[in-house]
């Protein structure tokens, strides 16, 4: 197993790593729309928090040495299944190879954020 950890998504806000490598697989641990460059979360909308999650997916990968057409599952985690609709438009724009996927609603999501998505992508 090795451990993946980059500037280029979000610093781990626990004690976890932000992605791991085992055999030909990337785990990825769930994104939150922080701007890895600032810290902040700088968008309020789903919109905006879903691009966010998608770029920091798109650094942890390729810091991993795969891409997020390679992203073979998903779980995304909405504050608000209102929110379905347009996460899904921001979403297709990113997951074009169309992942298997599941799409909850969640109670609370860390730092007040509106979408998580975590990963399993191939190398």
């Amino acid at each position: 197993m090795k451990i993946i950890s980059t500037t280029a998504a979000p610093a781990a806000i626990g004690p976890y790593s932000q992605a791991v490598i085992c055999g030909n697989m990337v785990y990825a641990s769930g994104q939150i729309p922080v701007d890895p460059a600032t810290g902040a979360i700088s968008a309020k909308d789903i919109g905006g928090q879903t691009e966010q999650v998608c770029r920091n997916i798109e650094g942890l990968l390729k810091a991993a040495g795969s891409d997020i057409s390679k992203v073979v599952k998903t779980t995304c985690f909405l504050a608000d299944m209102g929110h379905f609709s347009a996460f899904n438009e921001v979403y297709a724009l990113h997951f074009t190879s169309r992942p298997a996927r599941s799409c909850v609603a969640v109670k609370d999501i860390p730092k007040g954020c509106l979408v998580e998505i975590e990963v399993i992508a191939e190398l």
